[in-house]
């Protein structure tokens, strides 16, 4: 049995020796990024390899033309895989913790290595908090796997780009998703971009919606009833999700998959992407009319 959305604390304790299960802490916090790898070396799952999210999972930010955690390049992806020692015959857990993101980070991992074509990835249902809440094992120090192959087999519809986003807003047939706190889809706070609102007519839909309180994952037969309501209808395959920068919306994709209702497509520039070219109409307030050209620029 592969594991391709979530994977429970007590399965993963029963694999912690197993050579072809390969664990990946995700923690990070955006205002502290070195806290993750601090925390890392203090205590990690054992057998656990670190993954940050500014260094490994992007490539650098080119100003005024990415958003703020470009993809990594392939060929990057392909020789940091490799090293962690993942093949396609090895089950990989991502994890994090609900204080530093709350799954968003493990997503970024699991959206990536779906991305490159690798099936048997999942994330930790309740991440670092469920596990140390249970006195599961916890292992300090730095961890290393032994090196295998990663052959990537690209699934190019997964991703969208700012013109796809840009057309599809318009398709009757389509929908697009904020995944951010409504606070930010609405504009009336923005911690991170020198601009606020969100992508004419774009939806919200806040990522940390698909959880409970603890961080655990809703039930598959909670989040088809969630992201029914959110398509209206729409196709899974023409929904995009985009966040800040492409990390929390992964949660979602990845949410709509532990429902069972197959593969969204995700806009990784997102809004730090959107907004660096002025002549992108930006929205402010509720959701948008029914024409995303009524609605003004900024």
């Amino acid at each position: 049995m592969i594991y391709k959305t979530f994977v429970s604390t007590d399965e993963v304790a029963d694999h912690l020796s197993a050579t072809d299960w390969a664990m990946v802490d995700c923690r990070f916090s955006l205002a502290e990024p070195d806290r993750g790898r601090q925390v890392y070396r203090e205590g990690h799952i054992p057998g656990a390899v670190y993954a940050h999210l500014n260094e490994d999972l992007s490539s650098p930010v080119i100003p005024g033309v990415t958003g703020r955690h470009p993809l990594p390049k392939i060929e990057q992806a392909v020789q940091m895989f490799s090293g962690w020692g993942i093949d396609e015959q090895v089950q990989v857990v991502a994890y994090d913790d609900w204080g530093s993101g709350g799954g968003a980070s493990a997503a970024r991992l699991w959206w990536l290595l779906r991305w490159l074509g690798h099936e048997a990835v999942a994330v930790l249902d309740g991440g670092w908090g469920k596990w140390t809440a249970e006195k599961k094992p916890v292992q300090p120090g730095i961890e290393s796997r032994a090196p295998r192959q990663f052959n990537p087999e690209l699934r190019p519809t997964l991703l969208v780009n700012f013109e796809e986003v840009d057309e599809m807003r318009r398709d009757p047939k389509a929908r697009v998703f904020d995944s951010r706190a409504l606070e930010r889809y609405r504009g009336e706070t923005e911690p991170y971009d020198p601009v606020t609102g969100h992508i004419p007519g774009a939806k919200p839909a806040p990522y940390a919606e698909n959880m409970r309180a603890d961080g655990r994952i809703l039930a598959p037969e909670e989040l088809r009833e969630r992201f029914r309501k959110l398509l209206g209808g729409t196709a899974p395959e023409n929904a995009i999700f985009y966040c800040g920068s492409g990390v929390t919306a992964a949660y979602n994709v990845l949410a709509l998959a532990h429902a069972g209702m197959g593969d969204a497509r995700l806009y990784n520039g997102s809004w730090s992407e959107w907004i660096t070219n002025p002549d992108r109409p930006v929205e402010v307030g509720q959701a948008s009319s029914s024409d995303p050209d009524d609605a003004p620029g900024r």
